[in-house]
């Protein structure tokens, strides 16, 4: 037993031993690791910006951690792992960057030919210096720098054979017998297979050129073989230029990792390179920026000063805008029937806008029903109400979020080119001689305020001055159009701009159009971008004026249904009967195109509008799902929204820049019971807070800031007094828990400093510990490192100090704190209060993005399910792809308009390519419409949409218009 713990506990004479299983792990990653292949494939998984935020944890991490004594029980120090790889990842970077040099000249002088003029990918030089570092590490962990010395060397043929048979010797299976062979295999294997490749009489021409081992017998000073770990470290970097001339002299090479422009390329022809959910709590975000930008400019130079709908009613070809062809389409009117769909707001993240231009793109759709199957055929017109592209009208965001999912849900032709910019609309297909024979589905579309923000011109550009979204065909020509649909149907789409209401043009335009055109019997759609009735009510104000003039005083009655998006929900409110003329009967909400999830539980009590009632018909999500959703605020806001740590973290920061340091912290120590400690903490937070208030200017400037940044951040729903009031109550719960986090981390400090744990020698401690290891135990009798730093003029021992100094911020920070604490911050230099400050902020910034992300997600969560306000904020940061549908709509023979809401609860995350697309034969210029399986990708997991979307409402409106003075309600 004595010898068993002797094997786990063993301490070599100098400090490099580590844990076993620890190692083990480590070693079985950098296998993992040594095909780049495989490397690269977990890399280019990884968000590019998480990639980096998780190495500055890992980072921080180490830092922190080495500086805290050695695990005794497992064998632990980091110091010696961690300063041997820096060394050897700095040496093998350098020398690879050299090695590539050189192959370059060479082919410059044609001294190598064909791929050589083709650079290395920088991703895969740093990947394999650090595949070859770790390794060294692990060697050198297990084995050591020891040499054997030649008196009582073996041969390693009978070495090799004692290892191997040392597992046949025992038949004890007992726990102590596998150690102690485990620990004789090891012992093998170090003094065997990875034993000195010789001595410097054996190759003389790089006697001057190696490091050299330490002689195993007394574990120190130095004999006349190569180390092992240089041994390795030769073989593997010999073994990455071998590879590398051979695959660049050659073409051919033992892999062959695929470049960034290579893999997405891949990647594509594999699953769709679809954009994620617009972060919309993305401090570093530059489309937030510009959209914040782009609002602006929009607000104060075209809303009330230039107006692009003026722009398009001045270019109007025909005096008379009811009888123009650019605003009025009758093409559809003499169908017997006549199916069509409604979306709004799509764009967002490419899986939920996929999701519904796969249904909308199906020639069926069988769905289940109360217990019986319902068939569905495609619409052919579809209707989008706004907000194609979040989280701004840019070529990007309309290209990538908007075109792409619907081009991959209903391929545009084979003659489609996305440059291509349409001067004469319609654009007919070849053979197609008038638009009222083109067969396939077609749309039309107005924008919401997200495409004005730009004052309409990508708008313009993308939709009215092209012919196809995908395989639907685009024949508008304006911003607002009115359709002409089977047996009196109407559908007038308006353009809202950014102020939610109609310009007087396009007031004559359907006010017109309603006198000359419209029939008393007619029925008429009316399609906004913003629910007023919602929205007027929520905030108590009243806008939509001339809208409200047109539905009041000539449609007179006829407006059976009014859709719009902005609200991405679904949600139904029909009319209660009653004595007064209705105007419209039907309120109804579809926002469920492709944006984030907005809640339905803050409109729970919308009753009245232009004088009428209204009950809720159906919300989706239900009120109760979407209170409950809310809840992810708080579980999931970091999670979702981990970018805000950019922002959080330096606004924490600044409120207790101030207090650094608190060198009375250790008081709270001297205190003898735990209550007595607890009770000195919070006073001193107390002291602390009053500090602020009356001493400090940086502290006192943030306090003031978040102050009025929370009150105006609260919206105008509320009074100016719970304004007020909410808003102190949202600051000081920040200030408290900024508070809190600096008088931990400095509690912290202060106990490692007086367990001298910190602040025990100065600045630069690591690199100097590893320079006096490394010259005991790595000899270099032939004077190696003097060579390197004359020929680098000092540059290989900089880097490598200061890559080691970024590991001594913990020891810095202390040292710097306790001179302060003795003679004051004026003693310090400029210089030396800055790098106080950086180190400070690097461990605060780390301790306080979690709470900061807490706190706010527990804001918003209380504000939406308790005052019903921030609905768009405390949503927004969910990303929520689910719960998205579209409205179908089926005009009858008999002239009833049935209505569908077809929903799915689930997006897919990962899509595959479909067999059955892949497999169906494609005629050069067949129209993508008429193929059984148009659309290119399926659920890769679990269901697809078009097996899991259910109805989730359905109406009737009938063809007859009630009497407006005694109204009768519609069949539900």
């Amino acid at each position: 037993m004595e010898r068993v713990r002797t094997i786990l506990t063993h301490r070599y004479p100098y400090p490099h031993e580590h844990s076993r299983h620890l190692m083990i792990a480590v070693f079985a990653i950098w296998l993992f690791f040594v095909s780049s292949d495989n490397l690269q494939t977990l890399i280019m998984k990884l968000d590019k910006n998480f990639k980096w935020w998780s190495m500055y944890i890992a980072w921080i991490f180490l830092a922190a951690l080495y500086h805290l004594p050695s695990f005794q029980s497992m064998g632990l120090d980091l110091r010696m792992n961690l300063s041997l790889f820096l060394t050897i990842y700095i040496s093998s970077l350098i020398f690879v960057i050299v090695f590539h040099v050189i192959f370059l000249g060479m082919w410059y002088l044609g001294l190598v030919s064909r791929m050589a003029k083709k650079q290395p990918e920088m991703l895969t030089i740093i990947q394999n210096c650090a595949v070859i570092s770790i390794a060294c590490c692990v060697l050198y962990s297990h084995c050591g720098n020891k040499t054997v010395s030649r008196d009582k060397s073996i041969d390693r043929r009978t070495a090799s054979w004692v290892a191997f048979s040392l597992w046949k010797k025992h038949d004890d299976n007992s726990l102590i017998s596998k150690l102690l062979r485990m620990h004789k295999f090891k012992e093998q294997i170090c003094s065997s297979w990875f034993a000195p490749v010789g001595s410097a009489s054996d190759y003389p021409l790089l006697s001057k050129w190696a490091i050299y081992g330490e002689l195993a017998s007394n574990g120190s000073g130095y004999s006349n073989d190569i180390s092992p770990v240089y041994s390795l470290w030769a073989t593997l970097v010999g073994l990455y230029i071998a590879n590398y001339v051979v695959e660049r002299s050659t073409g051919w090479a033992l892999t062959h990792p695929l470049t960034l422009s290579e893999y997405e390329k891949l990647k594509k022809q594999l699953k769709p390179d679809f954009e994620d959910m617009v972060p919309w709590y993305s401090g570093t975000s530059t489309d937030l920026f510009k959209t914040v930008f782009d609002l602006m400019v929009s607000v104060t130079l075209f809303v009330g000063r230039f107006d692009m709908r003026m722009m398009q009613a001045a270019m109007n070809k025909t005096p008379d805008e009811s009888k123009s062809s650019d605003l009025f389409y009758d093409h559809l009117d003499g169908k017997d029937e006549l199916w069509f769909d409604f979306i709004a707001d799509t764009g967002d993240g490419g899986n939920s806008t996929y999701a519904v231009a796969r249904l909308l793109a199906q020639p069926s759709l069988v769905v289940k029903s109360d217990g019986s199957r319902q068939t569905f055929p495609r619409g052919q017109l579809l209707l989008i109400g706004g907000d194609l592209a979040y989280p701004n009208p840019s070529s990007f965001s309309y290209e990538r979020r908007f075109f792409c999912p619907f081009e991959y849900a209903l391929q545009p032709p084979a003659w489609y080119k996305p440059e291509h910019i349409a001067l004469e609309k319609p654009e007919l297909p070849l053979g197609v001689s008038e638009l009222r024979k083109y067969r396939g589905p077609q749309c039309f579309m107005i924008p919401g305020n997200h495409d004005w923000f730009d004052g309409l011109h990508t708008f313009m550009r993308y939709i009215c001055h092209k012919s196809w979204l995908g395989g639907w065909f685009l024949p508008q020509k304006r911003s607002y159009f009115a359709l002409k649909l089977p047996n009196g149907w109407w559908v007038f789409g308006l353009d809202q701009a950014l102020h939610g209401d109609i310009d007087v043009y396009q007031f004559k335009f359907f006010a017109e159009l309603c006198q000359q055109k419209v029939g008393e019997n007619d029925s008429v759609i009316l399609i906004t971008h913003e629910p007023n009735w919602l929205l007027d009510w929520y905030w108590g104000d009243k806008t939509g004026t001339n809208v409200a003039y047109l539905i009041r005083e000539y449609l007179k009655g006829r407006c059976k249904l009014r859709m719009a998006g902005d609200l991405h929900h679904y949600m139904r409110h029909s009319f209660i009967e009653s004595k007064e003329p209705v105007h419209v009967q039907h309120l109804l909400v579809n926002g469920c195109g492709g944006a984030f999830l907005h809640p339905t539980h803050v409109f729970e009590n919308f009753r009245e509008f232009y004088g009428n009632k209204y009950e809720t018909k159906v919300a989706y999500p239900s009120y109760d799902d979407s209170s409950r959703i809310a809840l992810g605020n708080i579980l999931k806001f970091r999670r979702k929204n981990w970018q805000f740590d950019v922002i959080g973290g330096f606004v924490y920061f600044v409120l207790v820049f101030s207090m650094f340091p608190q060198c009375e912290s250790f008081r709270i120590l001297r205190e003898d019971s735990w209550a007595d400690r607890v009770n000195s903490f919070f006073t001193a937070m107390w002291n602390v807070v009053f500090e602020i208030l009356e001493h400090s200017y940086v502290s006192l400037a943030g306090v003031v800031t978040l102050l009025m940044v929370s009150f105006f951040f609260v919206p105008t729903k509320l009074s100016r007094r719970r304004r007020a009031l909410l808003g102190f109550l949202h600051a000081a719960a920040h200030l408290t828990s900024a508070v809190l986090l600096m008088l931990l981390m400095e509690l912290a400090i202060e106990i490692c400093i007086r367990n001298n744990l910190l602040a025990t020698s100065g600045y630069h401690t690591l690199y100097e510990w590893y320079r006096k290891v490394e010259s005991e135990h790595f000899p270099d009798p032939t004077g190696l490192r003097t060579r390197l730093e004359q020929w680098t003029f000092g540059l290989y021992p900089a880097c490598i100090k200061y890559l080691m100094s970024a590991f001594d911020i913990p020891e810095v920070m202390a040292v710097t704190r306790s001179t302060i604490c003795r003679k004051g911050i004026e003693s310090l230099p400029r210089g030396g209060a800055i790098i106080y400050y950086v180190c400070v902020f690097l461990y605060f910034w780390v301790l306080s993005t979690p709470v900061v992300s807490l706190v706010f997600g527990s804001y918003l969560y209380i504000c939406i399910n308790w005052f019903h306000i921030h609905f768009d904020e405390a949503f927004s940061s969910l990303r929520i792809a689910n719960y998205k549908a579209f409205t179908r709509f089926h005009i009858k023979k008999s002239g009833d308009l049935e209505v569908f809401t077809l929903a799915v609860d689930k997006v897919p995350k990962e899509w595959m390519l479909d067999p059955d697309w892949d497999m169906e034969p494609k005629e050069p210029f067949q129209m993508s419409y008429t193929r059984k399986f148009p659309s290119k990708w399926r659920a890769a997991s679990g269901s697809d949409p078009t097996s899991a979307v259910r109805v989730v409402d359905h109406f009737v409106i009938p063809r007859t218009p009630p009497d407006p003075l005694t109204p009768r309600s519609a069949s539900c």
